[in-house]
């Protein structure tokens, strides 16, 4: 292990195509008194890049420079766009216009935007949008989001799951950096690891996404970008208390040591320590835990070269079960308790080859390492898990001829030993996986844009992969967009990670053959159109996706005994229909309202070749969201609501089940609906200089799914199951905050 780390240690660098950054501020001019006012939440990004942020409530601005164009827009409802061409300067001051016709360049809707200039429907999250609730980590930050639902993976361990295009994230590659992250055994509790205060922006791409970020991506991509050490706040500090007990407190430095060096630390620290059972049930409604977590980076910039590098650090303690159960209790039946520590050590560094007179050039490489070790135990039995990583992308970016033909190419690594132990059964596994990918973009006048692009890869268990993607876009008008997209994904599953949440049961594993990789194919297309009825500007969005599997891992858990892994006998398939429309009725008044609708089945085999198509388990065929924020001049007072409505969804049939073959095989499937549901956030924001006061609410109509634990009264017998949660387990939920923050 240390000639793993020492070797990739040497090797710590990456790409960025970040370079100087980019500072400013963005007001308005005040029709009577023609003095400059700030623009709170003005939009300001990179013309075909999801490289965004906002203004914040001085009208302040701090972009990094990227090597792909040197037009910067900015933009904010009821104003003229206004697109700088960059050169040399790194510090610009902006005044827009009002506008009473509909020019933008940008669909805006609670602080998010979509770049339409860019062939991938990707729709970003900035720091405003985070803003609108607690966000205490990335799993929190997608409440006000149509697109990804996050819900619990059981009732007993606290770890959750996002959904995208019908299908858990475990499709969806997501990248922190554009390093691969919440992958493998992360995938269990990752979703936790990244604070909402750390996050600077989050890029949401539906579909395949392209290849230079690897194959793994099959429905979707989320890209996080985190707080920059040349951040403009060279000092942030969060607090967060809520009704269940649970603390918080970030602090984010960011120091800049001279012209072309600066230095930034992300720390966290949160505990829960309230034993809470408000269903009566026997067992914590959410298990007690402590997690420290942090990251040192550098940042060294010139114009011609970029390079970063640090470190990150986390650990993790969890407790949950029954609410008398002590540590000392582990592993005898006194009472059913659940444990697990995780450890996350990971190395990271970044290096690019700038040309500033061609910023359509650029050279860069990505190298990361990383260890993932936990150990969780589940009332008897026990699961251990430990994963080394090492991640290499080496980019070249150019034109031929004009900027109208571009390209990408480059070479890629990565390799997993994986190292797991479930009670008696070993799972070992090395992948090692070197590739090779081109993409190729043609761009005519920004209106038509095509992206081409295929990668090989030689995975040393799986033979050699192909996979290939084409993503297309068209202006139909100056308001509407349309855009298509095609592509194949390739994954090895990790069933047991993907799956924790139900191993707190008295269900028996049982792999019945040996797990072949999943592949999928996903198509897909998108609407953006604009308008604007009198004074109220607005957006509609819709999408439709479709993916289609050749293999996918079965998690079979029809029969309440055992838990059956098994690769697709027969077809399974994901459709996906989205509409969303964003109105701005006045200025700072923003509302969303969102219609989403999945048909997701997948074949399970039973005896004698009876296999049958279901619905996928645990997924709403219907949701509908709808958010409202309001806004007081300067931002001195922000409101801010969401309100979900989730569908019926199938769960098994978890009661009495006496048609069983002797080898285990349920020959007659039962299964009914879990009920549909509303779900009600709210937060009131109070703003000052230097200090955000907030306060808000969770779960406000105190929706809790009943009984969702099966058999919480003889869990070391047949029939306990703590993984069949549909709903929330916990009820009503109030906390508080304050952000403090000194800018440069």
């Amino acid at each position: 292990m240390i000639r793993f780390f020492s070797g990739a240690f040497f090797l710590l660098l990456s790409f960025s195509i970040s370079a100087q950054r980019i500072t400013g501020s963005v007001n308005e001019q005040d029709a009577t008194s023609k003095t400059l006012k700030p623009i709170t939440g003005a939009n300001v990004y990179w013309a075909g890049s999801t490289h965004a942020t906002s203004t914040d409530t001085a009208g302040r601005f701090n972009i990094p420079r990227v090597s792909q164009t040197n037009l910067l827009v900015i933009s904010f409802v009821g104003f003229t766009n206004d697109t700088v061409k960059i050169g040399q300067e790194s510090e610009l001051e902006v005044v827009l216009r009002s506008d009473q016709t509909l020019q933008e360049v940008v669909v805006r809707g609670n602080a998010n935007a979509i770049d339409r200039l860019s062939p991938h429907q990707t729709e970003i999250i900035t720091t405003r949008a985070l803003a609108k609730a607690a966000c205490c980590n990335l799993s929190e930050s997608f409440e006000t989001n149509a697109s990804v639902s996050v819900s619990y993976s059981d009732a007993v361990t606290g770890s959750k799951q996002i959904q995208m295009l019908g299908l858990s994230g475990n499709y969806i590659q997501t990248n922190v950096e554009n390093i691969p992250g919440l992958r493998g055994l992360a995938s269990t509790f990752g979703l936790n690891f990244i604070p909402g205060t750390w996050i600077q922006s989050i890029d949401i791409g539906k579909g395949a996404g392209s290849v230079v970020n690897g194959y793994e991506s099959m429905t979707g991509q989320i890209n996080v970008e985190l707080q920059k050490p040349d951040s403009q706040e060279k000092l942030y500090l969060n607090t967060y208390v809520n009704s269940f007990g649970r603390g918080e407190l970030n602090l984010n430095l960011a120091h800049q040591i001279n012209e072309k060096w600066s230095t930034g630390l992300l720390t966290h620290a949160s505990t829960l320590q309230n034993r809470i059972d408000n269903n009566k049930d026997g067992f914590l409604d959410l298990p007690l835990y402590t997690q420290f977590n942090g990251v040192n980076r550098w940042k060294y910039q010139s114009t011609k070269m970029m390079a970063q590098f640090g470190v990150k650090a986390l650990y993790e303690d969890r407790l949950g079960g029954q609410k008398d159960f002590q540590r000392d209790m582990k592993g005898t039946t006194e009472a059913y308790g659940f444990g697990a520590k995780v450890g996350r050590y990971e190395f990271f560094s970044k290096i690019a080859k700038l040309f500033p007179d061609k910023p359509y050039k650029g050279l860069g490489l990505i190298v990361n390492a990383s260890l993932y070790d936990s150990k969780s135990y589940f009332g008897l039995n026990k699961y251990n898990g430990r994963q080394e990583t090492l991640y290499g992308n080496l980019i070249y970016q150019s034109i031929i001829g004009s900027t109208n033909h571009s390209y990408k190419t480059g070479v890629s690594y990565l390799y997993d030993n994986y190292n797991e132990q479930y009670v008696n059964l070993p799972i070992l596994r090395k992948e090692s996986v070197p590739g090779a990918f081109f993409e190729y973009t043609f761009n005519h006048l920004d209106k038509f844009v095509a992206v081409a692009g295929g990668r090989v890869d030689f995975h040393n268990l799986y033979g050699t992969q192909w996979t290939p993607r084409v993503h297309l876009k068209y202006n139909l008008t100056d308001q509407t967009t349309l855009r298509a997209s095609a592509g194949k994904g390739f994954r090895a599953s990790n069933p047991l990670a993907e799956n924790y949440g139900n191993l707190v049961s008295s269900r028996a594993v049982v792999f019945r053959e040996s797990i072949r990789p999943e592949v999928s194919w996903n198509y897909g297309a998108s609407l953006t159109h604009e308008f604007k009825l009198g004074e109220m500007a607005g957006s509609f969005i819709t999408d439709f996706y479709r993916t289609d599997f050749e293999n996918q891992l079965v998690a079979d858990l029809e029969d309440p005994r055992y838990m059956y892994f098994y690769n697709l006998k027969g077809r399974a398939f994901a459709n996906s229909f989205q509409a969303e429309i964003n109105l701005v009725p006045v200025k700072r008044f923003d509302l969303k309202l969102a219609y989403r609708l999945f048909d997701v089945k997948q074949t399970l085999d039973g005896l004698e070749d009876q296999s049958t198509l279901q619905p996928k388990m645990m997924v709403s065929r219907d949701r509908v969201l709808f958010n409202a924020g309001y806004a007081l001049p300067y931002d001195k007072w922000k409101f801010d609501a969401t309100l979900q409505w989730n569908g019926k969804k199938r769960i098994p049939y978890m009661g009495d089940m006496t048609d069983h073959s002797e080898h285990g095989m349920v020959t007659e499937r039962l299964s009914t609906m879990a009920p549909s549901f509303f779900n009600l956030n709210a937060q009131i924001t109070r703003t000052f200089v230097k200090w955000d006061l907030y306060v808000g609410g969770e779960n406000l109509a105190n929706f809790t799914q009943k009984d969702p634990i099966m058999g919480a009264s003889h869990p070391f017998h047949q029939g306990f199951d703590g993984g069949m949660a549909w709903g929330p387990v916990t009820g009503r939920m109030i906390y508080a905050g304050m952000r403090y923050k000194i800018v440069r």
